[in-house]
């Protein structure tokens, strides 16, 4: 990483709380130079809270090694693995020591689209980044840059001017408590945000 890069770069910008970061993100562009260059507008983004505050956050509970870079410095990408085959892109927000963190759901790639073609397959060129875990394989975005800047000499995040044209709606696969929370933010407009899914009823068995 570049110490000159990474000290330049506004991160008080992303210390703010997640809820009000978050729509600050629609139409940004994020650029990966991994590999060959693939940049991609964001136009959906979801956020997630801190300790005992949100329980569809992964900090609800407490720091973890899994979690800790959702703690802080703000400005950082959090990236995890789920559900044993995708990885999940995250901006840090809140300043360092208080966790929170906005999940990136989904973008328009505007540059590097037969890059993103081949990591993605047989996907159609809306659904090249149409959903979290898309989104990262079109940028080649995987745990080893979890912690990494936003602004260094593999990742880097370019600001739009803010936009009072997006929607909001509950979080997508959240349940219980967190289920309700308003916390999910889109271009309306735009082809490449993802659908809406409400959380799955769990069958619980007794004893």
């Amino acid at each position: 990483m570049d110490d000159r890069l990474a000290s330049s770069f506004p991160h008080d910008l992303f210390a703010g709380h997640a809820a009000e970061v978050a729509p600050r993100l629609l139409g940004a562009v994020l650029t990966s130079h991994v590999g060959s260059t693939v940049r991609i507008r964001i136009t959906e983004v979801e956020a997630y809270g801190g300790v005992g505050e949100d329980p569809g956050s992964h900090a609800y509970r407490r720091m973890t090694q899994r979690n800790a870079t959702m703690f802080g410095p703000p400005g950082h990408l959090y990236v995890y693995f789920t559900y044993g085959m995708h990885w999940c892109v995250n901006v840090v927000t809140r300043p360092q020591g208080e966790a929170g963190a906005v999940l990136l759901r989904a973008g328009e790639v505007i540059e590097g689209l037969d890059e993103a073609r081949a990591r993605r397959g047989q996907s159609i060129d809306r659904d090249l980044a149409r959903g979290p875990g898309r989104l990262a394989q079109a940028l080649a975005l995987t745990g080893d840059l979890d912690g990494a800047t936003l602004q260094g000499p593999v990742v880097s995040l370019a600001l739009s001017t803010p936009t009072n044209s997006y929607e909001v709606s509950a979080r997508t696969g959240v349940s219980g408590e967190g289920a309700d929370l308003a916390w999910r933010f889109y271009l309306p407009t735009e082809r490449s945000v993802s659908p809406y899914r409400r959380a799955k009823a769990r069958n619980v068995k007794a004893g």
